[in-house]
């Protein structure tokens, strides 16, 4: 009987200590950095925790005596970046969540590949990004207007969604420069909700991409990546 309950009273030891020691590095963390960490997880490499904060994954030891900020973690084995992939599954979100009545929609063909973005009118970035996506077709793409750069991205945003034709009068001053209606005098609450709710899903920068599997990618993406994974989300 013993040879049975040893070895699950030992395992059960062993997760409520890792527990404890997770609960000590976030209180620890969060002393340090000033901020609040989101998760601390054994990261299967070296005896490091990964501390999940603001958007960013760091690494430190169990007493916490170094702090890894900016590292990427890659096993020698398969040479896969494990910082990046578990970025991907810490930044995923449920596209259903996204409060889509908010965005810019855009069907092009049947509309069955959907994507999303957050976009700053006044993103270089952006604008490139416009310019690859109005080569996508059959597509359902949603735009948020998140201005984050200058008093004159909300300015714009908010006559951009003043318009009468808001997708038309987007690409109008994205792709070819033209700038949008004056009026700004309409219902733009859907703009600053916007930012309310960017700035809970921690995007800090434009464009940042959204798929409806829920993976997040921030930064422009080409539109060879763009196209290749549409095609694997189901």
């Amino acid at each position: 009987m013993l040879k049975k309950v040893l070895p699950l009273c030992l395992a059960l030891l062993a997760g409520t200590t890792a527990l404890a020691d997770e609960v000590e590095i976030r209180k620890g963390m969060e002393a340090k950095l000033g901020a609040k960490v989101d998760s601390v997880s054994k990261s299967g490499y070296l005896g490091l925790y990964e501390v999940y904060a603001e958007g960013n994954i760091l690494y430190t030891d169990e007493k916490m005596t170094v702090i890894l900020a900016g590292a990427q973690l890659i096993d020698a084995k398969t040479m896969k970046n494990m910082t990046e992939e578990r970025l991907k599954k810490l930044t995923a979100i449920k596209f259903s969540d996204l409060p889509l009545e908010r965005a810019i929609k855009q069907v092009r063909g049947d509309g069955k590949r959907v994507l999303a973005t957050f976009e700053d009118p006044n993103c270089g970035f952006c604008k490139r990004l416009a310019k690859d996506l109005a080569k996508l077709d059959n597509v359902t793409i949603y735009t948020f207007l998140y201005p984050i750069l200058s008093e004159d991205s909300v300015r714009k945003s908010k006559q951009i969604w003043c318009a009468a034709d808001r997708a038309r009068s987007w690409n109008d001053w994205m792709i070819d420069g033209k700038a949008p209606p004056a009026k700004d005098d309409c219902d733009t609450t859907a703009v600053s909700k916007n930012q309310d709710f960017g700035r809970k899903l921690n995007i800090t920068g434009t464009p940042t991409i959204f798929f409806a599997d829920g993976e997040r990618v921030p930064g422009a993406m080409p539109l060879a990546r763009i196209e290749q994974k549409l095609g694997t989300v189901k």
